[in-house]
């Protein structure tokens, strides 16, 4: 039996949370390819210090993309108890937005989708996402054609087309969202174009 994974102490937890800090910002400056001792000089640790706390720069990548997920499949669970099944996706979307608005780290994704810590958490979340869009059809609350792929694919949407304007306010998002989550309401919906997608 293998031995109970025991917390950090203060000082290492101190320097871990120091470390993924300074890198999600080195990551974000120069790209994935920058180098760990750059990243040291920047949480003010050495070297070896990283190398401590992760065995390779990918186990950083993905230790950096698997923070800002732990977060949205917390709340993914947590609605999932909501009686309000519409008005708890409307919650998870517009939690996901935000967060993606505060702390964008796509551009990490492709160094990470392979990592196993990030495989398995990214599967928990999206089954979460279809568990949480299954129940809202289920209530009526969205139309009967929309899948929990459709709203997979749609959490980044309403942070994505912000970019595209010159100076939006902080919280311009949440307009877009307003508008695509009238798009999912069954009063008025036209039959959709397209067969739902799949992603295999």
């Amino acid at each position: 039996m293998s031995e109970p994974v025991r917390p950090l102490r203060a000082d290492a937890a101190r320097n871990r949370e120091l470390l993924l800090a300074a890198a999600e910002e080195e990551f974000a400056e120069r790209g994935p390819d920058s180098s760990v001792a750059d990243i040291a000089r920047r949480a003010g640790v050495g070297k070896g210090t990283v190398f401590r706390h992760f065995a390779t720069k990918e186990d950083l990548i993905a230790a950096i993309v698997v923070q800002h997920l732990e977060p949205l499949f917390t709340a993914a669970q947590r609605l999932l108890t909501a009686d309000d099944a519409g008005a708890a996706l409307l919650e998870f979307l517009s939690v996901a937005a935000d967060q993606r608005q505060q702390h964008d780290v796509s551009f990490l994704q492709s160094a990470s989708e392979n990592h196993t810590s990030v495989i398995e958490l990214r599967d928990r979340l999206f089954n979460a996402v279809i568990e949480l869009t299954d129940r809202a059809r289920e209530q009526g609350s969205v139309r009967q054609d929309v899948t929990g792929v459709d709203i997979w694919v749609l959490i980044c949407a309403p942070v994505h087309v912000v970019s595209y304007l010159p100076n939006p306010a902080p919280d311009q998002w949440r307009r877009y969202l307003a508008i695509i989550f009238d798009g999912l309401r069954p009063e008025g919906a036209h039959p959709l174009p397209q067969p739902a997608p799949t992603l295999t």
